[in-house]
């Protein structure tokens, strides 16, 4: 009993002391301190003269998004934005008439909407959209945003003035996502969180490091550095294909830029926990590489790591106590990036323990054959895996909403 007790400290131990290496030695990713304002007025890029700004085209890939358009395209047609600017909505085949909802909403003659063609073999649907969103783009820069996300006026101004300021080939935002339910609030930040936590931010963005990532609601790429990266076609088969897009344009000797925002916005709803589970397991597995190996690495990790120092705790190890404090303590900026109260940096463990059991049932999707599924596709291994699918380090869930 005394030797188990004494291993169980041990274990405990290590989890702390791991929670500590993490916040000193990882990128400082827990920190929130990558920021884009989009919100500030037109002095943004003030002493550019008008002719200076480059040419934008907005590719905005939807399938069914009849409901949310509304709510989101008119903000980015009336975009503040002192240079040529226009607007592709790309509609993927939907079948609520997305694409007469999108004409209806052009006030400003900004929208051009394209019918898809065919999905080829190789391509996932959204990657196909985009490609033939970009086919038309005729602009010094190409901006990838979802259909769900809302833009303040000065959105594209500000993301052009960061990328020609600091001469950036692909500026990208993590979007702020909604949190209105007990869900949202338990899952969305923890999500933040873990996605900085596999991709630190500054390291994305240091030109001395390999590591590479974007968030697909919002990327700003110059059209130059998209063709030298090989294009759209170089990633066809990636699902988790904002980070695939940063990796080759990185890969290619292109510097990118990703941050937190707090103005542009996803509102896109989670009313239900089956809704962020069913869109995590969509990936998870994928972003294991569909290695069983890194699926036990994950499971025993997200425990080490999270569940450990509860368990301890209620087993009366006083240790527990501070390994549960150093995880709240890292995990308090994403709570007050999404303006939460201070308790909830004390729930990480529960929400550590559901994505675990995602990216296990999205193992399960994946041997079943259901693996992939998304807006009444499906997607084989080989699509699905694409030429850039990475894994993920066996102490962090996978990636997605």
């Amino acid at each position: 009993m005394s030797s188990m007790l004494n291993f169980g400290f041990l274990l405990t131990a290590a989890s702390g002391l791991t929670w500590l290496g993490l916040i000193l030695w990882r990128g400082n990713f827990w920190r929130c301190d990558q920021q884009l304002d989009t919100r500030l007025g037109p002095e943004i890029g003030a002493e550019l003269p008008a002719l200076d700004w480059p040419s934008v085209c907005a590719v905005v890939p939807a399938r069914n998004e009849a409901d949310i358009l509304p709510q989101t395209l008119p903000a980015l047609l009336q975009q503040d934005y002192p240079g040529p600017f226009h607007v592709i909505l790309v509609d993927d085949r939907s079948e609520d008439g997305t694409g007469e909802i999108a004409q209806q909403l052009d006030r400003h003659s900004r929208l051009s909407v394209l019918q898809t063609q065919p999905l080829p073999d190789g391509w996932t649907g959204k990657l196909w959209a985009m490609e033939q969103g970009v086919a038309q783009a005729q602009a010094e820069y190409i901006l990838f945003t979802d259909a769900d996300i809302a833009h303040p006026p000065q959105s594209v101004r500000a993301l052009v003035h960061k990328a020609q300021r600091e001469q950036l080939d692909l500026v990208s935002l993590m979007v702020l996502l909604r949190v209105h339910t007990v869900w949202e609030r338990l899952l969305i930040p923890a999500f933040v969180f873990f996605f900085q936590k596999l991709y630190p931010f500054r390291w994305a963005n240091s030109s001395d490091q390999r590591l590479a990532a974007a968030a697909g609601g919002c990327i700003l790429l110059r059209h130059e550095a998209l063709t030298r990266a090989g294009g759209l076609q170089a990633i066809r088969g990636a699902l988790i294909d904002d980070c695939a897009l940063a990796k080759v344009v990185k890969g290619s000797g292109g510097r990118i830029w990703l941050g937190l925002t707090r103005s542009v916005l996803s509102l896109r709803p989670y009313d239900h926990l089956s809704e962020i589970w069913n869109m995590v397991a969509r990936t998870a597995f994928t972003q294991l590489g569909y290695s069983p190996l890194l699926l036990v690495g994950t499971v025993l990790g997200m425990a080490f790591l999270y569940l450990l120092p509860v368990l301890s705790l209620l087993s009366s190890q006083w240790l527990g106590s501070l390994s549960w404090l150093l995880m709240a303590l890292a995990y308090l900026p994403t709570v007050r990036l999404y303006r939460g109260s201070p308790l909830w940096a004390l729930t990480l463990p529960l929400a550590g323990a559901l994505y675990t059991a995602m990216t296990i049932d999205s193992a399960l999707q994946h041997w079943r054959g259901r693996g992939g599924a998304w807006k009444g596709r499906t997607y084989p291994v080989s699509t699905a895996s694409g030429p850039t699918a990475s894994a993920a380090t066996p102490s962090v869930p996978a990636k997605n909403p």
